[in-house]
C-alpha cells in the first residue's frame, strides 16, 4: 500500500525460496506483474544454530545450504535470461562478513556465504557483456531476529562484538544505504564486488 501511495506498482508474492519450481513461478510473475526486473536482491538466509563441524548434523548443514545459498542459485538462474535479454539490471546478493574468514562453529554458515560470494564473481563475469551487474552486500554482525541466537548469550555476543572496531552490532537501517547504492546507477560500473559493512571488523 506505501509503494502503490508513492505510484508505483506493487506485486507481493509468498513463496519458499529453497524449491527452485516455485521460484520460477514467482519470477514470472513478478515479471509479468511488473513488466521486467530491474534490481533483484538476494536477502533470504540466516543461521539458527552453532556447532563444533565435527558432530554437526547433516540436516542442519543441508538446511543452511538451502536457505542461504541454493535460494540464491535458484533466483539467480530463473533471472538471469530475461536481465541479460534486456541488456541492463543490478543483482544484489547478500552475502556475510562470515564468508569471508574462518568461522568456529558456524561453518556451516560460513561455508554457505563464501560459496555465494563466489557464485557472485563468477555470475558477474558472465553477464557483464549484457550490462548485468552482480554484486554482494556483506553485512557484519546486525541486530535482527535472526542474531537473536547469538545475541541472547551475553557471552556469545559480546565475543562477537569485542572484535569489532565500532564495539556495537549494526542496526538494519544501516544496510540501507549500501543496498541503493548497489542498485543505483552510482554503482554502474561496479560488478563482482563485495561490499563489505562491517564496522571495521575484517581489517581489525
Amino acid at each position: 500500500a506505501e509503494i502503490e501511495a508513492l505510484g508505483r506498482r506493487s506485486v507481493v508474492l509468498v513463496a519458499d525460496v529453497t524449491d527452485a519450481d516455485v521460484i520460477g513461478t514467482a519470477v514470472a510473475t513478478a515479471i509479468g506483474g511488473l513488466g521486467h526486473l530491474d534490481i533483484v536482491v538476494n536477502n533470504a538466509g540466516g543461521n539458527s544454530f552453532m556447532s563444533p563441524f565435527v558432530g554437526m548434523r547433516n540436516s542442519g548443514w543441508q538446511k543452511t545450504m538451502a536457505l542461504n545459498l541454493d535460494s540464491t542459485v535458484y533466483v539467480c538462474q530463473a533471472v538471469g535470461a530475461h536481465m541479460v535479454e534486456r541488456g541492463r539490471g543490478s543483482v544484489i546478493n547478500v552475502a556475510s562478513v562470515a564468508g569471508l574468514g574462518a568461522m568456529p562453529f558456524m561453518s556451516h554458515y560460513g561455508a554457505a556465504k563464501a560459496a555465494v560470494l563466489s557464485l557472485t564473481r563468477s555470475i558477474a563475469v558472465e553477464w557483464a557483456h549484457a550490462g548485468v551487474r552482480v554484486n554482494a552486500l556483506v553485512p557484519g554482525w546486525v541486530a535482527t531476529d535472526l542474531t537473536d541466537f547469538a545475541r541472547v548469550n551475553d557471552e556469545v555476543g559480546a565475543a562477537l562484538i569485542a572484535r569489532v572496531p565500532m564495539r556495537r552490532w549494526a542496526t538494519v537501517d544501516e544496510m540501507t544505504g549500501p543496498a541503493v547504492f548497489l542498485a543505483s546507477d552510482a554503482s554502474s560500473f561496479m560488478t563482482g564486488q563485495a561490499l563489505v559493512i562491517d564496522g571495521g571488523l575484517t581489517v581489525a
